[in-house]
């Protein structure tokens, strides 16, 4: 019996050795694999397949939207503000709709009094008429807002990838024009010095997208005309939004980088940014969808 003992032992440890080399492989085999996805544009499936937390979904590709249709919003779309670095304001700002940081904490909202709700789900404040809502809420807070940053970065790739009707109008300088429904590009900034005019119907669509800074001058207003909803007007900046004095804007600003208001200034309509929005005595109206 006590020859057998040291037989057994080195039976099991072969055995034992062989499945952890057949692990190795399997696991070496999975790395090439995912890597080789991931080098196809395909990371984020790579990450939640190969020891991430499990707790972000792999998103689908984005679609880009048909011609002539409202870019989607998803989720994001529940929103009049959402941001992921940080909402600011000096008061007293008015907005109307739900707003939402992500994946920045509840201390980036600054300038409002925030009180939580029981739940610690939400909280409120006089400045808002909805609900504010932040990542280190309690549950489902940080899932909801995680889809809804997401849905945001898809809706600024949709409105990007729609093949543009008309390029460099006017050399980026739209002031006193009229514009029709469609696509319209620059790969500069975009001005607004004067008032501009929007008009079509009630199911037509704008969209704009503008490679750097957009602006519009104090005291100007973009304004819808024939039946033309704010719902039905987008904004795609790449640089920063900058909205002078007592300007007023219409449709949704999906922007890459910071949105400014200025004194005095509106939107009817929402503001979606990759970073911070600072409103200074800003209104701010989600449209009716």
């Amino acid at each position: 019996m006590n020859r057998l003992l040291p037989s057994l032992a080195a039976l099991v440890l072969t055995l034992g050795a062989g499945c952890g080399s057949s692990e190795s492989n399997g696991s070496s085999g999975s790395s090439g694999s995912s890597g080789s996805s991931g080098s196809s544009g395909s990371s984020g499936g790579g990450g939640d397949g190969g020891g991430g937390d499990g707790q972000t979904p792999t998103r689908p590709p984005v679609v880009i939207g048909a011609p002539g249709t409202p870019v989607k919003l998803g989720s994001a779309g529940s929103f009049v503000i959402l941001s992921k670095a940080g909402v600011s304001t000096v008061p007293p700002s008015i907005i109307t709709g739900d707003l939402g940081v992500s994946p920045v904490a509840a201390t980036y909202i600054t300038g409002f009094s925030l009180s939580a709700d029981a739940s610690n789900v939400f909280s409120t404040t006089t400045q808002v008429t909805g609900k504010v809502f932040a990542a280190d809420y309690a549950l489902p807070t940080p899932s909801n807002l995680t889809t809804a940053v997401g849905d945001m970065e898809d809706a600024f790739s949709d409105a990007a990838g729609r093949a543009p009707d008309t390029t460099e109008l006017n050399a980026g300088d739209i002031g006193g024009k009229t514009l029709t429904k469609g696509v319209y590009q620059w790969g500069t900034g975009l001005l607004i010095p004067t008032d501009v005019t929007l008009t079509g119907s009630a199911t037509d669509v704008w969209v704009f997208q503008i490679a750097q800074n957009l602006t519009m001058a104090s005291g100007t207003k973009v304004v819808l005309a024939g039946g033309a909803l704010p719902k039905n007007v987008f904004w795609q900046v790449a640089g920063a939004v900058d909205l002078d004095t007592n300007a007023h804007m219409e449709g949704t600003i999906l922007c890459q980088t910071a949105i400014s208001l200025k004194t005095g200034t509106s939107i009817n309509g929402r503001l979606l940014a990759q970073t911070a929005i600072t409103l200074a005595g800003s209104t701010v109206v989600q449209p009716a969808q």
